[in-house]
């Protein structure tokens, strides 16, 4: 089928069904929501054994090929995967490593099946991207010398701290290039934690000045992967907002539902119940937009109509998920401010969520080139 944006295909596969229900069953049985408040002020965010247990299940090395010892089920098997963790509100550095997986595999990084493996089997990789805070911006600020040695600060680098191996965006002889830098050759003063609205996250900004690069990556498979790492990069954002908005919603309509004032459930309010309803329409919407961006991704270089799906699917998520969030603490009244009250997690994570990859505003711009031009 076909119409003004492209391919409207949507597909959702037994087997991303069964991921989707291994998962949602493994978090809430492992990753409840007093066990993320445990650790939201930790070092890691998370607790480490979880990240043990994910790893065993496979998680790390799904969209990777078998030939590296991943499972070779595609990109869009990561989706459910990604969209239960948003529903757990956990925070992991599986996106960060899924994206450097993907960014090393489409710039040219077969040769480095040693490091693809060792990302399949549970090793932390991060992608160094941003130059500052816009993701709309070139990014490649970065220098790389021809003998390797790199010159240049990343920020909001995702999972520094814990990261093995880093993939940092820059530019060797004016052209963009990926240069990979192994955790050990960092000294400790060169990764500086940030702090970030949503406490679930860990960023950094990095300095790899005087740094030289195990291997760098050019030619011209590399501004392609870029392109995709962001695009990827957008969808997992929208697959882990629709998740933690679902979640959202259901902790909404408990709250509805249990609580009385002038002596009727608040939940029988007009007032609450159609931005509930909003929000619902809101969480179909983000999801069947994942879905269908999730079935026009391939191992290839991603077209126009992946791109269009990706975009489409961060603004619907990611402004669904900003809003739940704020009428969670408005719905919950004087309590819904307070650090005790769930609706402060869904209220960060929305914040987190809409700026991440890009917000709205940037995707609708870049929409507009694509549909209108």
């Amino acid at each position: 089928m076909t119409s003004v944006l492209g391919s409207v295909s949507l597909k959702f596969s037994e087997e991303q069904g069964m991921l989707m229900d291994v998962a949602r069953g493994f978090l809430q049985d492992k990753a409840p929501t007093d066990k993320i408040r445990e650790f939201l002020e930790s070092e890691q965010g998370y607790e480490a054994s979880l990240w043990s247990e994910m790893v065993d299940l496979g998680w790390t090395g799904i969209a990777l090929p078998e030939t590296v010892g991943g499972a070779g089920l595609g990109l869009g098997a990561v989706v459910p995967v990604i969209e239960a963790m948003g529903h757990a509100l956990l925070g992991t550095p599986l996106i960060d490593t899924t994206l450097a997986g993907q960014l090393l595999l489409r710039a040219g990084g077969a040769g480095d099946e040693d490091l693809l493996g060792n990302i399949a089997a549970g090793k932390i990789a991060t992608v160094a991207y941003l130059d500052g805070s816009d993701w709309g911006a070139e990014n490649t600020g970065l220098q790389i010398a021809a003998d390797g040695v790199l010159t240049g600060t990343k920020y909001l680098v995702g999972s520094a701290g814990e990261a093995d191996t880093f993939l940092v965006v820059g530019n060797a002889g004016g052209e963009p290039a990926v240069a990979v830098v192994e955790a050990s050759q960092l000294d400790a003063s060169a990764i500086a934690g940030n702090t970030l609205i949503d406490l679930t996250k860990r960023t950094a900004k990095v300095d790899f000045s005087g740094i030289v690069a195990r291997s760098v990556l050019t030619g011209d498979k590399v501004q392609a992967a870029l392109r995709d790492f962001r695009l990827l990069g957008a969808l997992l954002a929208a697959a882990e907002a629709t998740g933690s908005a679902a979640r959202c919603l259901e902790v909404i309509l408990d709250y509805l539902k249990t609580r009385k004032q002038f002596g009727k459930l608040i939940g029988s309010y007009q007032a609450l119940k159609h931005p509930s309803v909003d929000i619902y329409c809101g969480v179909e919407d983000g999801r069947s937009f994942c879905y269908h961006a999730a079935s026009l991704l391939g191992d290839d270089a991603f077209g126009r109509d992946a791109e269009i799906a990706c975009r489409m699917a961060k603004v619907s998520a990611g402004e669904t998920m900003a809003h739940a969030g704020d009428r969670a603490v408005q719905f919950h009244g004087g309590i819904g401010f307070t650090w005790d009250c769930d609706s402060t997690l869904f209220i960060r994570r929305g914040q987190w969520s809409r700026q991440v990859f890009g917000d709205a505003i940037h995707h609708r711009k870049q929409l507009a080139a694509l549909l209108l031009d």
